[in-house]
């Protein structure tokens, strides 16, 4: 039949939607209590596009579930190996592997768990001797204060380097990986998942300067501003978003909103959430603030880029009164008082 669902080439979403319908509007109902309002949105959706799921395509899906729910038991009774080991058993060694590699994503299951359980000092110690790509392999995975932590103690010379072996990092192999690992498995002593995984890039070690203090940050961009202007530029704008001026303290917002454009600040807050609105209006005078919000209902709808632009133009005044130590801005590392 041509709207017939065929099992080949099924997304995760559409195989999702497959078992909902199967498994019937009650246990649905119950499985959607647990999702996000989004995850909830784009499943219900892609149940509406079934217009006929076959009793062959069901039954399959089911089976791929249940089969799926038993490695996840299996992992909670003895571990990855454990469930492997089962698996290969009773299905044989491709199509275990094939489960636990989608299992272990699904989970986020991730190299150096047992390290991001560790003491940063410890971690320290056991790899500032090594090369810096190996070091910045292993903060990638850390949790960014942690991490934070551990570039910041590193010698100056070294922070930015791995800053931007970080940035730049994609997906490493699970051979690079267990051969990482070993090195701190023989002091810290824990199993670890093996799998093709993502980490490092931008986001990640914008994360992990947000957690160092206020020299070291510094130190590391104006390194990194001689070895890659691009990727300096392109940290510095990750560092603080728009949304972030909820995080300042009422002088500052004060000092930017004089400073800013008054049509970006229209453009930027036409979206912004109550919360930024609130702490803006409340950081100026009556009457500014009710021109501002008739301006606002009176421009209509807006575009999203030119929201954005406006929002980055008011970023651009906020980095520059705080590199002319005008405001301050709350960080991690213990450099979060502002004056």
């Amino acid at each position: 039949m041509e709207n017939k669902v065929k099992r080949s080439g099924l997304t995760g979403r559409q195989k999702a939607a497959i078992l909902l319908i199967s498994l019937g509007p009650d246990v649905s109902a119950s499985v959607y209590k647990h999702l996000s309002e989004e995850e909830i949105e784009k499943l219900t959706l892609e149940i509406s596009r079934m217009r006929q799921v076959g009793a062959d395509e069901k039954e399959e899906v089911m089976e791929e579930f249940h089969q799926i729910a038993l490695a996840q038991d299996y992992i909670e009774q003895g571990g990855i190996a454990y469930a492997k080991e089962v698996l290969e058993k009773a299905l044989g060694p491709e199509k275990a592997m094939n489960i636990i590699n989608r299992l272990t994503s699904a989970l986020m299951v991730r190299p150096f768990d047992f390290a991001r359980k560790a003491d940063p000092a410890q971690i320290l110690n056991f790899i500032q001797n090594e090369h810096p790509q190996t070091i910045a392999l292993i903060l990638s995975y850390l949790e960014p204060a942690q991490a934070g932590q551990i570039l910041s103690a590193l010698p100056q010379e070294m922070q930015a380097d791995i800053a931007r072996r970080i940035a730049l990092m994609d997906s490493t192999s699970p051979e690079i990986i267990n051969e990482v690992e070993q090195i701190l498995e023989r002091k810290l002593s824990a199993t670890v998942v093996q799998d093709y995984t993502q980490t490092g890039g931008i986001e990640t070690v914008v994360e992990v300067l947000n957690q160092v203090d206020r020299s070291t940050e510094r130190t590391i961009l104006d390194a990194l501003e001689i070895q890659d202007p691009e990727l300096a530029e392109e940290i510095k704008k990750r560092m603080f978003v728009f949304e972030d001026i909820v995080t300042l303290d009422n002088r500052a917002i004060q000092r930017v909103v004089r400073e800013v454009d008054n049509n970006d600040l229209v453009l930027a807050l036409k979206v912004a959430s109550d919360e930024v609105k609130e702490v803006v209006f409340r950081n100026m005078s009556t009457r500014m603030a009710e021109t501002l919000k008739e301006e606002m209902e009176f421009i209509g709808p807006v575009r999203l880029r030119d929201v954005e632009e406006a929002q980055s133009r008011i970023v651009s005044v906020i980095r520059r009164l705080e590199e002319a130590g005008e405001i301050v801005i709350a960080r991690g590392g213990g450099d979060d008082i502002i004056v």
